[in-house]
């Protein structure tokens, strides 16, 4: 099929990469003209596992192209609208203004018949809207097909989806009667599109157009929840003496709650979940829905109190104060193999350290080169070896497999004081404690270790190793 995708940014291009790969010649169309250039050389413009090998091998085969101008889409069959749809700059909803200015400037390109398809994450009621702007053209199907794509695996979960969601006029009773003629178009053409994963069982779910669009919003509002709520489990821990990592291990193993993402720490950031479920309590609130709205309230208001809580915990771990104190932090993206800096809960808690007086120095594998700029009282190191120098307080905000595996022997040789707080509850406390470091998690104080005490800059430090220099 000739399948064009509008918008390449993270979404855009592993859906239009993915869609070459499986046979389909396909058209990325982006307004910006670095980014297509870039793209079109066979590289991606952020950090993706497994995505610039995509997009070589479909340029390679000549299935593969990218373009700033929409009319390059002319005779396409299907065309994805793939771009962001960012949190209003005055409200919790979202801004859907890229979203129509991509249906304007595609509108005068459409053949007769062809499918618009949205993958967008929206809020309820945007089909409807979407439907005025393609007013003029009764010839053209509108369906709608929410992405579950999650950062740092994106190219896995397009090859092999969970599942497939398709939103017609109608649902499902219209998707398969031959006289609806609409939704059974759309149906088919996304059918034609998706045939290999199809054909390999991935899961297929027809529904109408306001159950797509509420799908990828309820399925991030439910795991915030899960996030969130064992982050609160957490705090109580923290104050009754339990063990969150012990009490989480036993919570998943009942197969009715499950393990996954049942894991306490800095809680979630980025591009996505956090306004994802603002816009979902928006939604619930312009539909009265008041039980959802004030759900979404606490769920967001626990994750942003973990970062209060790692910085209160850091400034006890130094003794009651930051100021002056040489502070580094071991990560910088919102999560793992991505660099994605977006609403990162580590260079929040960053920069709320420097704030307090702290100087701190932040490392991070990939996302260095995009943080500097944006935060300027922050030091950054790209090693991790410069970075530890000296240090008299250690943070893990970010759970790379480098730091996961990072030698505890050598991070003491280097620092000042053998301290880390691990606010990802990912470290191996048990050897970081037997080379001399005192281990501290959120809700578990790895077996009874104990925050450094002394209010004195220097109380407790050993001199700065000129190892590894």
């Amino acid at each position: 099929m000739k399948i064009s995708v509008i918008g390449c940014g993270y979404l855009g291009a592993v859906h239009a990469a993915t869609l070459a790969s499986m046979g389909h010649n396909v058209l990325g169309i982006d307004v910006d003209p670095v980014k297509v250039e870039q793209l079109g050389q066979g590289a991606a413009p952020f950090h993706e596992p497994g995505l610039d090998e995509l997009l070589q091998d479909g340029q390679a085969k000549g299935r593969l192209r990218f373009s700033t101008d929409p009319a390059d889409a002319k005779g396409a069959q299907v065309h994805f609208l793939c771009v962001g749809t960012p949190q209003d700059k005055t409200s919790d909803a979202a801004d859907l203004t890229f979203l129509v200015s991509a249906a304007e400037a595609l509108l005068p390109h459409l053949a007769a018949g062809a499918v618009v398809v949205g993958k967008s994450t929206v809020p309820v009621g945007t089909v409807d809207m979407l439907r005025g702007v393609l007013a003029a053209r009764p010839d053209v199907l509108l369906g709608w097909n929410p992405e579950f794509l999650r950062q740092g695996t994106a190219v896995k979960d397009s090859l092999v989806p969970d599942r497939l969601v398709y939103g017609v006029d109608g649902g499902r009773a219209a998707a398969f009667n031959p006289s609806s003629g609409g939704p059974l178009g759309v149906t088919a053409a996304l059918d034609a599109v998706y045939e290999p994963l199809l054909r390999a069982g991935i899961p297929r779910l027809v529904c109408n157009f306001a159950t797509a669009e509420l799908i990828k919003s309820a399925a991030n509002a439910y795991l915030a929840t899960k996030i969130s709520f064992i982050n609160a489990v957490a705090e109580l821990c923290d104050a009754s003496g339990a063990d969150i990592s012990e009490l989480s291990e036993a919570m998943g193993l009942d197969p009715r709650i499950g393990s996954r993402y049942l894991h306490a720490g800095l809680g979630f950031g980025g591009g996505c979940l956090p306004k994802d479920i603002r816009s979902f309590r928006a939604q619930a609130a312009g539909h009265g829905v008041t039980a959802v709205e004030d759900w979404m309230q606490l769920v967001d208001s626990v994750n942003l109190g973990q970062r209060s809580r790692t910085v209160a915990l850091a400034e006890e771990l130094c003794g009651g104060s930051l100021a002056g104190r040489s502070i580094t932090v071991l990560g910088a993206s919102f999560k793992p193999e991505t660099d994605d800096i977006r609403d990162s809960p580590a260079l929040d808690v960053a920069d709320r350290l420097a704030a307090a007086g702290a100087h701190v120095t932040v490392t991070d594998p990939k996302a260095v080169n995009h943080a500097w700029r944006r935060y300027p009282r922050l030091r950054f190191e790209a090693s991790i070896l410069r970075a530890l120098e000296g240090a008299e307080l250690v943070l893990l905000l970010t759970e790379w497999d480098e730091y996961r595996d990072f030698s505890p022997a050598v991070a003491a040789a280097l620092v000042r004081r053998p301290v880390v707080l691990d606010a990802r509850n990912a470290l191996d406390a048990a050897a970081w404690q037997g080379e001399g470091w005192t281990v501290r998690g959120l809700g578990t104080r790895h077996g009874g270790t104990q925050p450094v005490s002394g209010t004195s800059p220097v109380s407790g430090m050993r001199p700065a190793s000129a190892t590894y220099r």
